[in-house]
């Protein structure tokens, strides 16, 4: 769910990252009394920023483009305003250049059985696809011009693995995850972007609790931050755990959060992290009549220790993303609404009431959802 070979303007995207929290943060009717209000309350700065604010309300909302489709995607990889890939049910795989003006089907040929479930982007031509299910059903495929033709680099040949999520480290270096094979995760290994797929060992992986697996819900049961740390997400157990590895999956530690489990449809189902220390995890259960308490918890020391959200979303949350250049305010998004935090995950509120199961953000100030009947989605600040 992540995209690589980004150009980081620095400062640009950072008011725009800034400007987008702001936007979200403002009720849709706030108008110039705001202004008026706080000025009687002696705070003229206060009352600018806040009519600014409330004039760029507009384009911190969701605006829904034309897929073009009624695939469901729970893949997602943005890499600008402009460009982003998005994967889902039936095969499908669709690339936009345009902001989502117009969408390209660059389906692999002969995919219309696979279930794609997590793509990552590197640029507009690069990108590489996760099919997921039982035995030779979980698949990767890469493309090298944008779709036009797809290579088949990996099909899984053992009928106990069921692979879920992906992430890139860079552009040369990922995994890929698979529900527990003897007990344990597996982990698949690129050095060359995807082209070629190792199966690490199992030795430094913990053991799996009875019943856990991850999610292959939103792409983001498996995520990275920085060179060589990364994260797994699970569900199923006794508890929702995220294990951490800082060795680009050799070895890794478990830890349980607050994130409640305990069945089969109940645990931590995506996860976010700003940098190596600060993440958010999301999730619940995702049956519809079943509620989700607890469905996010925060971490500062790395995933070492997980505390529940004070005031989290109010139901099942499968995707959740940093906003750009923040390091307080996030989105997370589910069948029943999207909510932000601008506290770091302590404290949600519902601004949304759409359907999305991921969500992605890029440097220059945008960030992407996708879900159900071809839903997609952008939102951008100025």
């Amino acid at each position: 769910m992540t995209s690589m070979g980004k150009t980081r303007r620095m400062m640009a995207a950072g008011l725009a990252g800034a400007a987008l929290a702001t936007a979200l943060a403002v009720p849709a009717t706030a108008t110039a009394a705001t202004a008026a209000t706080a000025a009687t309350a002696g705070a003229a700065a206060t009352a600018a920023t806040a009519a600014t604010t409330a004039h760029e309300r507009t384009p911190g909302e969701w605006r829904l483009t034309q897929s073009g489709t009624d695939a469901r995607f729970r893949g997602l990889a943005a890499v600008s305003r402009s460009v982003a890939w998005a994967a889902g049910s039936k095969g499908t795989v669709l690339r936009t250049t345009d902001g989502g003006k117009s969408w390209r089907n660059v389906s692999p040929a002969g995919a219309g059985e696979l279930e794609f479930r997590d793509v990552e982007a590197f640029d507009a031509r690069r990108a590489v696809v996760l099919a997921i299910g039982e035995g030779e059903a979980s698949r990767v495929f890469r493309t090298d011009d944008g779709g036009a033709t797809w290579t088949e680099s990996f099909r899984n040949t053992d009928p106990r693995a069921f692979y879920d999520c992906m992430t890139f480290f860079d552009q040369r270096h990922g995994l890929a995850m698979s529900d527990p094979v003897d007990g344990r995760y597996r982990l698949l290994s690129t050095r060359d972007g995807g082209r070629s797929w190792q199966v690490l060992p199992s030795d430094g992986m913990p053991p799996a609790q009875p019943g856990e697996a991850g999610f292959a819900a939103s792409g983001q049961c498996l995520v990275s931050a920085g060179p060589r740390d990364v994260w797994l997400a699970t569900g199923g157990g006794a508890t929702g755990r995220v294990l951490h590895s800082a060795d680009r999956g050799l070895t890794w530690t478990a830890t349980e959060t607050t994130v409640p489990a305990g069945e089969g449809a109940k645990g931590v189902f995506g996860l976010a992290f700003r940098d190596r220390r600060h993440g958010i995890a999301v999730g619940g259960d995702y049956r519809e009549d079943q509620p989700s308490p607890r469905a996010a918890a925060v971490t500062g020391d790395a995933g070492r220790t997980w505390t529940t959200s004070a005031t989290p979303p109010p139901a099942y949350r499968s995707g959740v993303a940093w906003l750009p250049h923040t390091t307080s305010a996030a989105l997370a998004v589910g069948p029943t609404g999207t909510d932000l935090t601008t506290d770091g995950g302590r404290t949600w509120r519902t601004v949304d009431s759409g359907s999305y199961d991921t969500v992605t953000c890029t440097d220059d100030g945008a960030c992407w959802a996708s879900g159900e009947k071809g839903r997609i989605a952008r939102m951008t600040s100025r």
